[in-house]
């Protein structure tokens, strides 16, 4: 059974992408790295945090296997996005979902 800190990986590849392509627009280079940079940190945290304690209360909210459908489908739609204005947009989105999907505050 694939583990949160797995899943983590998978949209922090997608991040990664949508940085890419986020940083083609040349005034928003500083802006597209913090987001990813921030986000990135953050979504690790939370998996390594829950790997740590394996306590339930701590737990993703969905069974995993749910929780694993929930963002294949939520960085398959974030590789959809071709366009630069809009990858940025879901710089921020893409791990709020995440985040949530975990159980998380998306703060």
């Amino acid at each position: 059974m694939t583990q949160p800190a797995e899943l983590v990986e998978r949209v922090i590849t997608a991040l990664e992408r949508l940085a890419e392509l986020g940083e083609t627009i040349a005034d928003e280079w500083t802006y597209v790295h913090d987001l990813e940079t921030v986000w990135s940190a953050r979504l690790r945290a939370v998996a390594a945090a829950w790997t740590a304690t394996q306590a339930a209360a701590t737990a993703p909210s969905a069974p995993l296997g749910e929780l694993e459908a929930a963002l294949d489908e939520l960085v398959a739609e974030a590789g959809r996005i071709s366009d630069p204005h809009r990858a940025i947009d879901w710089l921020s989105t893409v791990p709020q979902v995440a985040l949530v999907a975990l159980g998380e505050a998306a703060w």
